[in-house]
């Protein structure tokens, strides 16, 4: 840790367990951030510093990504991402920073702290440069390459996304497919295929991105899919916000309520109705954005934190 990184914090003394978060001054904040051994503290510190988002923590934000130390690098492009939450500040000098790391970082942990940092700050420029880290070897550089391109509707952005919804890890691919199936009005044939493929992903909530991304855009061939996981008791919300997508809830309702609290089956004749009723079932098109609000509450949710 040195002097120049903190601003000259060294000797400072620092506060004890005790001592809550918004009474830290932001010398004491930064050295939590930097030596927490316990990532949600780290980033109870790093989430504090958002909120004050001054020009003095912009500073030392910026002193960190100039470190030689990969950690110190990586806590201030965390701290830069969200800087001013929930209206963000220093953007230009922000996102300027954060492409010029990216040019040249080669550790994967600040790799996934910048992409993750550009996600945050919702900048087309940086579509470009993370599309080209697509195959870094480190599984959490790609999850943050996902969610650094996350929402947009450029090509390349959603051709990165179809790729990267086949990746080898799970998270990657979950993360990419829900960024195709409910962050995008985007309805090519290449997205819906991409999204048709994750129909028999061994990861479940996968699928369930998948069956919302194409019930959004009234593709029934998710249809069977869903059918199946439901009578095997795989009861999620992605399941039934895909099946209320798709069908009037009337109809989805009861069903999903006998599967969650696992009673009994109420026989092949039941079954076969609901079948029948779900696959003719017809309902108005979606008006406005594409995007259900339990989507972009899922999002913001998931944003709030480094991937």
């Amino acid at each position: 840790m040195s002097k120049l990184s903190l601003g000259g914090t060294m000797g400072t003394s620092y506060p004890q367990p005790e001592k809550h978060i918004d009474q830290c001054t932001n010398k004491e904040l930064l050295h939590l951030a930097l030596t927490e051994t316990d990532d949600e503290n780290a980033w109870e510190a790093i989430r504090e510093l958002h909120t004050r988002g001054s020009k003095e923590i912009f500073d030392n934000a910026c002193k960190l990504c100039l470190s030689s130390n990969a950690h110190e690098r990586c806590v201030g492009a965390d701290i830069l991402s969200q800087m001013g939450t929930p209206h963000p500040i220093f953007h230009e000098e922000t996102v300027s920073i954060l492409l010029k790391m990216l040019e040249q970082e080669q550790e994967p942990d600040v790799l996934n702290s910048i992409a993750v940092a550009l996600g945050h700050r919702d900048d087309p420029r940086a579509i470009k440069p993370l599309a080209l880290l697509k195959n870094h070897p480190a599984d959490h550089v790609r999850s943050g390459i996902v969610f650094g391109l996350l929402g947009f509707e450029d090509d390349l952005a959603i051709q990165t996304l179809i790729e990267l919804s086949t990746d080898m890890d799970a998270e990657v691919r979950n993360w990419a497919t829900f960024g195709l199936g409910s962050l995008t009005e985007t309805d090519t044939p290449a997205l819906r295929e991409a999204l048709l493929v994750r129909l028999t992903d061994e990861d479940a909530e996968a699928r369930g991105e998948a069956m919302v991304g194409l019930a959004r855009r009234r593709d029934l061939r998710m249809l069977d899919s869903l059918l199946h996981d439901l009578e095997e008791g795989l009861f999620s919300s992605l399941l039934f916000q895909a099946a209320t997508e798709i069908c009037d809830p009337h109809f989805i309702c009861p069903w999903c309520i006998c599967v969650k609290l696992g009673k009994k089956k109420k026989g092949a004749g039941f079954i076969e109705n609901w079948k029948k009723r779900l696959k003719n079932a017809h309902r108005q098109p979606l008006t406005g954005s594409l995007i259900p609000l339990s989507a972009r509450g899922r999002w913001r949710g998931r944003r709030q934190h480094s991937v």
